[in-house]
This record gives structure tokens, C-alpha cells and sequence, in this order.
């Protein structure tokens, strides 16, 4: 039997309602998805509980691992609302934010907005960017609460429409009342993943983390990189990156903040960088944006996932495309399709990671020693890590590597957060319902009648001296599978 072609970049996808009811979620699970995302921008918890429950129930039914993404909405700020829904501003047209203005008040004069330090944070000359870019306004003058504009860059404009300056600045705290009240709510949700926007520095993960807590609650941390002066500070960025479990490059607001032309390099610098610190990254916003309205993806799409792949992202993400996109099941396939052309390239197989650093522990020592030998001996097909917290096969898919990573753990929690891991396969394998002489062959006997492995390959496997022990993997072994 020829062993399965496993995907190495995970999919996640936005459930919205083109991808909310239970048919729907099978079928995106059978096309590709690895981890889906609930969007707390809109919906009510109470409907987010219940689409996890569905995602878990047919989660169970394909016999997966499907993890659960929390996306907390963060502080955006918005324009309020116009009297007559939206407005068309012209070039040269003069436009005032007024933070004195009715919430329902707008009109083609002005519009309230929910930022007080508005007129504190913006100087004469700075550009003000309206619903991502599409409208620009020069910033004229300022008074005590309001700030005169002149459109330089005009178009329709409606309600609450975010509003970013360029080159950053405009920021609130990461953690709105709303986004701590969603917290309390994910009771209900128990997600696998929590995603944090807007984050300014460390504190917002600590703080998120500390939240969490208190209702018991223990997921992975993504923080959203959206703001430009986070990602002009090394520090300030790499201290969030060790507070986290991992990044989401979010291109929407970074993009408006930084320019495009300027997202381009940052996209793969924070790549980079998230593999060296052992960090997930996930690439996120517009990946596929055609397809909300097409059946097939641009060229231009293709090679955008494509590029992601080859720089070592672990994940790309959909967002409308399959929350209200008329093709969320098409989109999916298509972009698992985009990732295996690239996964196919040298590039994406070959590793240069650490090849000069010490290692910290025994660890850490197996699972690259583990990915250096399965590159370079060529009758192994595959990594099996018997794990425990999930720590090995994490660090193992911080390499190009073109072989999957069997995870094989009986704790469900180690297995859920492994679904975001690029490369890794999480298996539910009970180690301890078996004799310790026995784990090993009993470990290939599972992934060969999963279709993993054919009987004259060899698997490379590692595991602790002391199984059941979290962090005390020390043993590496290349077995025959026969």
C-alpha cells in the first residue's frame, strides 16, 4: 500500500454562515482544514459555543484533530455612523472628525468616532487611513476635539469603518471591555487557540493569559502583528513572541499601516523569526480574496499562498472567503492544492536551522538530531514522537523537512494545539495501555494500519527513557517497519 501524501502547511478557515452548519464544517474538514476559526467581530458567544460543539462532533466523527481559534476583536478603532448609512467624498473635499458628533450624526461634513485620543495622536500633514486605505485624508488642523481634513483620496466611505494613521500611532489598549467579556464567555467555546489583536508588548499576552485563567482555561496565545510601531521596535516584538505561542502575520491593518510594498519584506522577516524562537507563525488576510465571488482562484492568489509556504509559515488562513464566500469548500481545496505544489520544491525541504547553535537540552538535541537524520538518510519516511506535552514534534517542525511528523499522544489538549504545528500529523496513541518493550512496535503497527507507512520503509522514533514525564524525551531509534 502506498503511504498517504500528507499536507504540511495548515489551513485555517473563518467559520461564518456560507461554513457554519454541520454539513458544512464536514465538508470543509474532508477538503482540507486543520484549525477553524471563530471571529468574535461578530456573532454572539452563545452561537460561537455552539459552532465549536459542531466542529468538535464531526471533528470526532472524521476521527481528526481539528483545533478551535479564538479570535478576540481588539480595540479597532471605527468612525461612528452616518444618517444615511454611507457618503461619497470627493478629492479636495474638506472632512471633519468630531468627537463631539451624535453617534448616528455623520453626514458629508464629518463623523463622530470612538477614540478619544484622536486629537493627541495626530500631528498636521499625517495621513489618516479610512476603511483600509480605500479612503485618505491629510490631516489639516487640530483642536481640542476635533481634527480638520482635506480628502486626498476619496471614495464611498460608510459606517463604522476603521480608521489607522499611516506609519502607526493610533493605538488603544489591546484588551477592550468588550474582548474581556468574550473571555469570560469562552467557558462555553473551550478553545484550542486565542487569538489576541491589536497587541501592543508583552502585557497583553500576560494579560489575556492571567484572564484565561481564571475561568480555568489554558489555550495557546496567537498574537496579531497589525501595528506598524510594533514592528519598528525588536524588542518590543521579540518580547511578544516569547510571550506567545505563536504570531499571526495579520496583513490587513499592517498592510494599511506600513504600505504595501513595505508588508512584503516584514511578512517574511516575521516568518523568519517566529521559526528561530520556536514560535508558530500563521499568514492571514486576503490570501484567496477572489474566490469569494469565483470558483477559481487568481494567479496571482496561487503564488501568494505559495510564497508563504516556501518561507516556512505554518499556517495561511481564510477569511471571508470561507465566512460568507459563495465557494468556502472549492477555496479550501484550492488552497491545499497551492501549498503541495509548493511543498513539492527543494526549498521548502531543505533546512539551514541551528546548524551553528548549541542546543539547550537533551530535548531539544533529539528533535533536531531526529530532523538531520531523517533528511539525510533516505529509507526513512516518517517521524514518530511519542509525546507527551508536545514540545518534540513543535521543535521538529521549526525545520524544512518534506517527511510528516507523526505526533502520537493520548492528551487530547497536546493533540488540538499540535494542529497548528506545519508538518505535524496529531495521533491519539495510548503508549501506557501497552507493556514498555512492546511501545515501539505496537507505535508502528498503528501508523501502518493508518496507511502512514508501507511495510519497507523505516520510521525514525523518539521518546523518553521515563515515558509519561513531560519534557524527558532522550531516546532516538530509526526502526524497520516490517
Amino acid at each position: 500500500m502506498t503511504p498517504k501524501k500528507n499536507r504540511r502547511t495548515k489551513i485555517v478557515a473563518t467559520v461564518g454562515p456560507a461554513s457554519e452548519s454541520a454539513d458544512d464544517l464536514a465538508r470543509l474538514m474532508r477538503a482540507g482544514v486543520d484549525v477553524f476559526r471563530l471571529n468574535f467581530s461578530h456573532g454572539t458567544a452563545h452561537n460561537h459555543a455552539k459552532v465549536a460543539s459542531r466542529i468538535r462532533k464531526q471533528a470526532a466523527i472524521a476521527g481528526k484533530h481539528v483545533g478551535i481559534l479564538a479570535d478576540l476583536q481588539g480595540p479597532k478603532i471605527r468612525v461612528s455612523n452616518f444618517r444615511q448609512g454611507s457618503i461619497q467624498l470627493e478629492n479636495g473635499d474638506r472632512f471633519r472628525l468630531d468627537l463631539t458628533m451624535g453617534e448616528d450624526d455623520g453626514d458629508k461634513n464629518g463623523v463622530g468616532l470612538n477614540y478619544a485620543e484622536l486629537c493627541t495622536s495626530v500631528f498636521r500633514g499625517d495621513t489618516l487611513l479610512l476603511d483600509d486605505g480605500r479612503i485618505r485624508l491629510r490631516v489639516d488642523d487640530i483642536e481640542a476635539a476635533a481634527v480638520d481634513c482635506t480628502v486626498i483620496v476619496g471614495g464611498i466611505l460608510s459606517s463604522r469603518k476603521g480608521i489607522n494613521r499611516m506609519g502607526g500611532g493610533l493605538a488603544a489598549p489591546a484588551l477592550t471591555s468588550k474582548d474581556i467579556a468574550d473571555i469570560d464567555s469562552l467557558t462555553e467555546v473551550r478553545p484550542d487557540f486565542v487569538a489576541v489583536s491589536f497587541v501592543s508588548n508583552a502585557e497583553d499576552i500576560f494579560q489575556t493569559r492571567e484572564l484565561l485563567k481564571q475561568h480555568d482555561l489554558k489555550p495557546a496565545i496567537i498574537a496579531k502583528i497589525e501595528r506598524a510601531e510594533v514592528v519598528a521596535d525588536e524588542a518590543t516584538l521579540n518580547g511578544i513572541l516569547a510571550a506567545s505561542f505563536g504570531i499571526m502575520v495579520a496583513r490587513g491593518d499592517l498592510g494599511v499601516e506600513v504600505g504595501d510594498a513595505e508588508l512584503i519584506g516584514i511578512q517574511k522577516d516575521l516568518i523568519s523569526r517566529a521559526r528561530k524562537m520556536d514560535r508558530v507563525v500563521i499568514t492571514a488576510t486576503q490570501m484567496m480574496e477572489s474566490m469569494i465571488s469565483s470558483s477559481m482562484p487568481t494567479r496571482a492568489e496561487v503564488f501568494d499562498v505559495a510564497n508563504a509556504v516556501l518561507d516556512g509559515t505554518d499556517a495561511v488562513m481564510l477569511s471571508a472567503e470561507t465566512a460568507v464566500g459563495k465557494y468556502p469548500v472549492e477555496v479550501v481545496a484550492a488552497m491545499s492544492d497551492a501549498a503541495m505544489g509548493a511543498e513539492r520544491h527543494p526549498v521548502a525541504r531543505k533546512s539551514q536551522h541551528r546548524l551553528n547553535k548549541q542546543f539547550a537540552n537533551a530535548q531539544e538535541a533529539i528533535a533536531m538530531s531526529a530532523i538531520y537524520a531523517a533528511n539525510h538518510y533516505g529509507n526513512v519516511r516518517g517521524i514518530a514522537c511519542l509525546t507527551e506535552s508536545g514540545t518534540t514534534p513543535l521543535l521538529m517542525s521549526r525545520l524544512r523537512s518534506g517527511l510528516p511528523i507523526f505526533a502520537l499522544s493520548h492528551h487530547s489538549e497536546t493533540l488540538q494545539r499540535l494542529s497548528m504545528c506545519r508538518g505535524v500529523i496529531p495521533l491519539f496513541f495510548d503508549a501506557s495501555a501497552f507493556d514498555q518493550e512492546d511501545v515501539e512496535a505496537r507505535a508502528i503497527e498503528f501508523l501502518k494500519d493508518g496507511g502512514y507507512l508501507s511495510s519497507e520503509d523505516s520510521i525514525l522514533l523518539t521518546k523518553g527513557a521515563v515515558m509519561g514525564r513531560p519534557g524527558s524525551t532522550n531516546i532516538m531509534k530509526i526502526l524497520p517497519v516490517s
